[in-house]
């Protein structure tokens, strides 16, 4: 029999079914996302990984993959991940743990996670999951929305001349001197101003199509890219929408005959100049392109307010575009059960 200060099955059993009650949003998650699907690309990765001979066992590749989840969805770091999923009975069921295993520690997860990372499979992940989108309905229709959204990363405080060496492409010499130091500092992450205000990190560019509100397409570069220089790899064939939105950073002469070739037709917000402001009408139109663009703001919106927030606390590209694309992935995973789980299922 257990002491009083251990849990029976049916304590534990209890407790879960009141948190089920309560509106556990990872039972939805662990129910209808295949998970399954994601083990071989997984595996082909973690495969290639050299591992050193002797010692416990990995962990399964399919329960690491959802950490990275759990991480994505509460923004959380690796030592916090750790704890949560010590501490929480809700991270422990999502996993399908059981009190008495063990549990990966921040160690684990962080290597996890960097192997992804140098092989990039993330991107293959997501286009996976599109694929199971498209086999449920859920083909990308309507049109076409482009924006980007700043992703801030943990500030470099660096000099002026370190600043100016970073961005000639080159390292600061007295960096390459202290390897413990230069492992501390982000030299892809880059400096730019919006709104008067400063930013520092990278950037999630993304292609929402404007009947589902999923994000079928994204990239990530450094914050100084110009949104308009990543729109050729954002746009997507004329069957997944012929109209494309995107605010005013987006058009130009070049890019309006782009999209003609394309065969698509430019939603773009027109923008005024200071010797040529926009007339009555132009800004009529924008007023009205401006509600359709506005849902893929909402997906932003999405990932700050019910994610976490944006900081990705991470260094280098490489590594911004995991936890990025993850973001990007597991928003896509959240909208899916909005989209195809019964409505009482999602309030119960």
């Amino acid at each position: 029999m257990p002491t009083p200060s251990q849990l029976s099955f049916c304590d534990l059993a209890t407790r879960y079914d009141a948190l089920s009650q309560n509106g556990d949003p990872l039972v939805l998650l662990a129910s209808h996302i295949p998970w399954e699907d994601f083990r071989p690309a997984l595996k082909a990765v973690l495969g290639r990984s050299k591992r050193k001979k002797g010692g416990r066992p990995p962990f399964d590749a399919v329960l690491m993959f959802k950490i990275l989840v759990l991480q994505a969805l509460y923004n959380l770091s690796d030592d916090q991940t750790e704890y949560q999923i010590r501490d929480r009975l809700s991270f422990m069921r999502f996993l399908q743990l059981d009190l008495d295993q063990r549990i990966p520690d921040a160690k684990t997860i962080w290597l996890f996670r960097e192997t992804l990372a140098q092989a990039q499979v993330v991107e293959t992940l997501f286009e996976q999951f599109e694929t199971y989108l498209a086999a449920h309905g859920l083909q990308p229709r309507g049109g076409q929305l482009i924006d980007a959204s700043l992703v801030p990363v943990p500030k470099q405080r660096n000099s002026r001349d370190e600043n100016a060496t970073l961005k000639a492409g080159e390292c600061p010499t007295e960096w390459e001197r202290q390897p413990a130091k230069r492992r501390q500092k982000d030299t892809d992450a880059r400096w730019t101003v919006k709104h008067r205000a400063n930013h520092y990190g990278y950037k999630n560019h993304v292609n929402v199509d404007k009947t589902h509100k999923l994000i079928r397409q994204y990239t990530v570069t450094d914050a100084a890219v110009h949104d308009s220089q990543v729109l050729e790899d954002m746009l997507l064939p004329a069957e997944a929408g012929r109209e494309v939105w995107a605010d005013s950073a987006y058009r130009s002469e070049e890019i309006e005959a782009q999209l003609k070739v394309r065969h698509l037709r430019s939603k773009i917000h027109r923008k005024g100049y200071r010797h040529k402001p926009l007339t009555a009408q132009q800004k009529a139109h924008n007023r009205g392109r401006s509600r359709i663009r506005a849902r893929v703001e909402h997906v932003f919106g999405h990932q700050v307010t019910a994610m976490g927030g944006k900081l990705v606390r991470t260094i280098g590209l490489v590594r911004a575009r995991l936890k990025i694309g993850m973001k990007n992935l597991t928003y896509n995973f959240h909208r899916f059960l909005v989209l195809s789980a019964p409505k009482k299922a999602l309030v119960a």
